[in-house]
């Protein structure tokens, strides 16, 4: 009797768990990058962050997307995927204003310009949205043509855990040349440890790849 009456909690409370665990989920990649945006705006400084953590996670998240239309994995890392790339998004637009601001009398490069030296390393917000969107419409045209192929489903799958797998290289490779962690948040030193959960629940899509 006294487990019957406690089953009309216990539904709700289990909703209500499965909920917030969806939004920790979909939210809990992005929070380690708020600290950092927040630092970079109030110093005017972007010479701590490198821009390419950004790359590497809007190639993983696109592919991870694109991986969906394949193989469908939950809908909270479809969105998690979805609010990182708006993020990172958000995260290249300070930065590219930040730095073209601190830079007086450079040439202006462009993502139109296709120069391999300069390439991720422009002088407009709107030249990273081409880049974006021109890798996004070749790899999604590339997934309409193969999506019938298992082993092409199975490698794209691949390829974005691969890619976000190698997320602490470029921040790494970036300290290493300034022999320095100044300009990165305190808080993103605890990356590691915020994204343990998150990592937990990417093992969904990584099983079913």
């Amino acid at each position: 009797m006294e487990a019957e009456g406690l089953g009309w909690l216990l539904v709700p409370l289990h909703q209500l768990v499965s909920w917030v665990a969806a939004g920790a989920m979909v939210f809990g990649g992005v929070v380690p990058y708020i600290p950092q945006y927040r630092d970079i705006r109030r110093t005017q400084n972007a010479d701590g962050f490198s821009t390419h953590v950004c790359l590497v996670l809007l190639v993983a998240n696109i592919l991870r997307i694109l991986f969906w239309f394949g193989r469908h994995f939950e809908s909270p890392l479809l969105w998690q995927s979805i609010v990182m790339i708006l993020t990172m998004l958000l995260m290249l637009k300070l930065c590219t204003e930040v730095r073209v601001a601190n830079e007086l009398n450079i040439k202006r490069r462009s993502f139109a310009d296709f120069d391999p030296h300069h390439f991720w390393h422009w002088s407009s917000f709107s030249d990273y949205v081409q880049c974006v969107l021109a890798f996004t419409g070749v790899a999604g045209y590339i997934t309409y043509l193969s999506i019938d192929s298992a082993l092409f489903v199975e490698t794209l799958g691949f390829l974005a855990v691969l890619t976000e797998a190698m997320l602490g290289v470029p921040q790494l490779y970036r300290n290493y040349c300034h022999r320095s962690t100044e300009g990165m948040s305190g808080t993103r030193h605890g990356l590691p440890k915020l994204q343990c959960l998150a990592d937990e629940d990417r093992r969904c899509l990584e099983t079913s790849v």
